[in-house]
């Protein structure tokens, strides 16, 4: 199953449509994908089944890109530990 790729604005625009429709959505800005939505819908047994089936599109997704996950979670780690580092106080010299 393939996503329906929208702009930001776009997705921010129709979540609701997208909410209540039940194909993934690709996210993008400036033309690249920043995230997916996929719509779950049901109580809590069939949350759970749609969190499986979520993720099971998820990861078919992410094979058809070629994405590796594991260096996708090394950079975000990176990343995330530059940002933080970046954001420590300096101390004031007296």
């Amino acid at each position: 199953m393939e996503a329906t790729k929208v702009g930001i604005r776009e997705f921010r625009a129709g979540i609701a449509e997208f909410i209540a429709s039940s194909t993934p959505v690709a996210a993008t800005r400036h033309g690249q994908t920043i995230g997916y939505f996929i719509p779950t819908h049901g109580q809590a047994e069939a949350d759970m089944a749609s969190l499986k089936k979520a993720s099971k599109t998820l990861d078919r997704l992410l094979a058809a890109k070629s994405i590796d996950v594991d260096a996708v979670v090394a950079e975000f780690k990176t990343t995330r530990k530059r940002a933080s580092a970046s954001k420590k106080p300096v101390p004031a010299v007296a």
